[in-house]
């Protein structure tokens, strides 16, 4: 048994030793060589000498987990509850971390090579692609290909410059999640299940359920899709095997997310994304069965016309803004190369010319944009090409879902669609900026592109039979829409976005605005023109290159090189108008806080109390104050819905100047002690009512409307209003005060208040804490007490006679449970990848054919 031992093992070294040595295995490290050097090419030097994109949701997320951050680093203990924002909220959607995180990011990082961060982002979006291809058996070189074309993608680039990393990672997980499904259905069960369920687990723990929620679309096509070629060739049990694989390797990655995925369920239903407000008058335009309003969903919007700029990038004028140094730079017509050029050829009256600076290059029907969604002109006409010439029902599922993306993008300006996808399809009305959806055709795109190449390689022999006449006809086609915007840029709308069409239309034909929008137009419609003649050079190169390669003059590989040469030029130069080095903060001026006090807030810290809030005005609706004070205002897209009411009523009014009694009254409440008026005006509110106090008595609403009716009469430090529901919890009378009753906070952490209340004959004790149905647990002398709500926001108690602790902690359970089932899904998955990669070493020689019918 030994010696048989040692010939296997010998026998499977000597295999793998052929493996490295192999043409595959070459060009496999070659690929990973090349996307290497592409990662670091874009991002240099910046990334290497230590530079950081300071992006604006970066910032955002850094300011208001900096409370929770450093709670964490003083004690090892992750809380779930936050005051630094909206008075308080839990941490589930601003900074989660769980007991399995760290072995799930040690193996993230390792799949990211360690490389230095945003490098490292381009290179796994690439790589996963990559591996997509080669499990749809795609030879390397074109493989190669499409993944530079999706990885340079310029929405990606886009929204690594903006800051939406956990989005990035989400949409770089998804191509070798679904490289899973394929090796499953290809009846690789293990190697297909373990992958899917490894990169679903990393997918899912990007935490951004709007881009799964989108591929779904995807993977479902691609079941379907092999549905009907397996059955087809009679291998319907293979679909069967295949599916269960896959369904259990989709049950263990949701298990190893179930911290995250259940506490954002939960949270959800008292957000805004889940929950409508209970006030009447508060559904009036909002979706069926609750979720967001629909004028809010559909705000970021694609235009129709806007479309085009998968071919032609800036056809409706590029970017708003584009990150610089930390901030965001606006990007004005001014800007434009050919704005000078007019105006020193004296097309443009030197007058007119400074007023260019007023307005942005973005002209499309998008509130605003960092840049437009660009695959690439030659992936185009690829991707139309191969709508033509690939064959069986992946063609048609990527066409399919390639058409759903567009469409559903248009959102407001395909509302009879927008509003079938809201009212009937689950959870789509929780997720806003429906543009983002051409995620979808960003990958399908591509794919498809990859896909023919394929086929002209595989079948080089019937070029003129089967391939040439397609070739002409779609690169054509590509070419003529690359001809109208040279020739009529017009032709794809008008110069004015429909927003600037309602603000400045009279003024079109009115001196001296005449001139103005003689200029605009002149301009916009020359971006238009240079970035079309731009696409039309590439097609025609990449046209070219396939032309002469069906012709026979050169092999597939010199193909390959030809259009990787062309894709990464292509895209690489476009992606630098919206992410280039300007956009980095140097690493010297990197070190310290982000956010430097102002002298207001200096004024404040040296107020040393521990438990206070901070009313900032002019910056309420913004992340930063939160970095440095516990703040009434703030910025997340899911605040509690009870707190937007507050928002609504009376905090809102704050900004306007208009405020009444019953408006300071609410700010009394949530004990804001001081109130900023600018950089360097604050007040002390001598008004707070600090960190709890006790009532006179209790009066009970019916209703929501009822209970915030009652705080414009009522004076929050003598009288309390509440629910009918909580009557039971605080009683039906309220003992009066004596001299001498007191309540005090005694201790501060994030998730445990205590407190030291004196009275004579008890009562009702309200605190200046945002109340939240779940997850509390109070007692009053070690002894557990329900916790009822006030004021339509605040927490309250019954308290005894006597003097007590009270203390109040928030550490759900379902956090326990839900992490140890997190554990032990992680280590099955883990496994599962080790297995099927011994498996995959010990059987190198024994694969035999692929049976796949395509």
């Amino acid at each position: 048994m030994t010696i048989i031992s040692a010939a296997n093992t010998s026998s499977a070294g000597e295999r793998i030793r052929q493996y490295v040595t192999s043409r595959t295995f070459i060009g496999f490290v070659v690929s990973v060589l090349v996307l290497l050097a592409i990662s670091f090419a874009f991002f240099w030097p910046d990334a290497v000498q230590g530079g950081e994109l300071r992006q604006h949701d970066t910032l955002q997320g850094m300011a208001i987990s900096h409370e929770t951050e450093t709670f964490r680093d003083a004690t090892g203990e992750t809380p779930r509850w936050t005051n630094a924002l909206f008075s308080g909220m839990p941490t589930f959607q601003i900074s989660p971390e769980y007991a399995a995180g760290k072995i799930v990011s040690a193996v993230r990082t390792a799949y990211g090579l360690w490389l230095p961060s945003p490098v490292n982002l381009l290179f796994i979006m690439m790589m996963g692609f990559f591996i997509l291809l080669l499990a749809m058996k795609v030879r390397w070189y074109l493989a190669l290909v499409g993944a530079i074309a999706y990885g340079m993608s310029s929405y990606f680039i886009i929204i690594i410059g903006a800051g939406h990393i956990w989005k990035f990672y989400t949409l770089a997980y998804i191509p070798p999640t679904i490289a899973g499904i394929v090796l499953a259905y290809r009846g690789r069960y293990l190697a297909g299940g373990a992958l899917a369920a490894l990169f679903a687990m990393f997918q899912i723990a990007g935490n951004h359920v709007q881009m799964s929620y989108y591929f779904m679309i995807v993977v479902a096509g691609f079941v379907v899709a092999y549905a009907v070629m397996l059955f087809r060739s009679g291998n319907a049990r293979r679909w069967v095997k295949a599916t269960c694989v896959l369904a259990v390797a989709a049950i263990l990655a949701v298990a190893a997310n179930l911290p995250n995925l259940y506490h954002t369920y939960e949270y959800s239903k008292e957000s805004m994304r889940g929950r409508h407000s209970e006030l009447a008058g508060g559904e009036a335009k909002d979706a069926k069965g609750g979720g967001l309003d629909k004028d809010y969903i559909t705000a970021w919007s694609y235009g129709k016309s806007e479309t085009f700029t998968l071919l032609i990038p800036d056809v409706k004028g590029g970017a708003t803004i584009k990150p610089e140094a930390g901030s965001n730079k606006f990007l004005s017509l001014a800007d434009v190369p050919e704005a000078g050029k007019l105006t020193a050829s004296g097309q443009i009256p030197g007058e007119i010319a400074p007023y260019l600076g007023q307005l942005p290059q973005y002209f499309g029907d998008q509130p605003m944009t960092n840049g437009p969604v660009y695959v690439g002109a030659i992936l185009v006409a690829l991707f139309l090409f191969g709508c033509v010439v690939v064959r069986g029902p992946m063609k048609w599922m990527l066409l399919v879902c390639t058409v759903i993306s567009i469409a559903l993008s248009w959102g407001h300006n395909m509302m009879w669609l927008t509003d079938i996808m809201i009212d009937h399809f689950p959870m789509y009305n929780k997720f806003r900026t429906v543009a983002s959806i051409l995620v979808v055709a960003e990958f399908t795109i591509p794919l498809l592109a990859i896909l023919a190449l394929k086929e002209v390689v595989a079948d080089r022999g019937e070029w003129k039979t089967r391939f040439r006449t397609p070739f002409f006809i779609t690169f054509g086609l590509c070419a003529l829409f690359c001809l109208v915007g040279i020739l009529a840029p017009d032709l794809y709308g008008g110069f004015l976005s429909e927003q600037e069409a309602q603000a400045y239309g009279s003024y079109l034909t009115q001196a001296p605005y005449a001139q103005l929008f003689a200029a605009v137009q002149k301009v916009r419609m020359s971006m238009i023109s240079a970035d079309s003649l731009r696409s039309l050079a590439f097609i025609l190169a990449g046209g070219l290159a396939l032309w002469l390669y069906g012709e026979r003059k050169f092999n597939a590989r010199v193909l390959a090189a030809i259009l990787v040469l062309l894709v990464t030029v292509d895209l690489f130069t476009v992606n630098k108008r919206y992410l280039d080095s300007a956009s980095f903060v140097p690493r010297r001026l990197t070190q310290g806080t982000p956010f430097p006090l102002t002298t207001a807030d200096r004024k404040i810290l040296a107020d040393t109390a521990m438990n206070y809030r901070v009313m900032d005005i002019p910056r309420f609706s913004e992340a930063a104050p939160s970095y440095h004070h516990k703040t009434i205002g703030g910025y997340h897209a899911a605040k509690l819905t009870r707190y937007q009411d507050m928002i609504d009523r009376h905090l809102g009014n704050f900004a306007t100047g208009n405020v009444s009694e019953a408006d300071m009254n609410v700010l009394n409440m949530l004990n804001a002690k001081y109130v900023v008026m600018g950089e360097s005006d604050v007040v002390e509110n001598p008004g707070a009512l600090g960190n709890a106090w006790l009532v006179d008595r209790v009066v009970y609403a019916k209703d929501a409307d009822a209970e915030m009716a009652a705080l414009d009469t009522i004076v929050p430090a003598l009288t309390a209003v509440s629910d009918m529901k909580f009557r039971d919890v605080l009683g039906t009378s309220v003992p009066p005060k004596a001299s001498g009753d007191t309540i005090y906070e005694t201790s501060y952490a994030p998730d445990r208040l205590a407190y030291r209340v004196n009275s004579a004959n008890g009562g009702v004790a309200v605190f200046s804490e945002v109340y939240f149905p779940w997850g509390w647990k109070v007692t009053v002398d070690g002894q557990e007490t329900p916790l009822a709500r006030v004021n339509y926001l605040l927490r309250a108690i019954r308290v005894p006679a006597g003097s007590h602790e009270v203390v109040m902690t928030y550490r759900p359970e379902s956090v326990k449970v839900t992490g140890t089932i997190s554990m032990v899904s992680v280590i099955l998955i883990y496994v599962a990848v080790i297995a099927a990669l011994l498996f995959a070493m010990l059987s190198l020689p024994a694969r035999g054919k692929d049976k796949e019918t395509a």
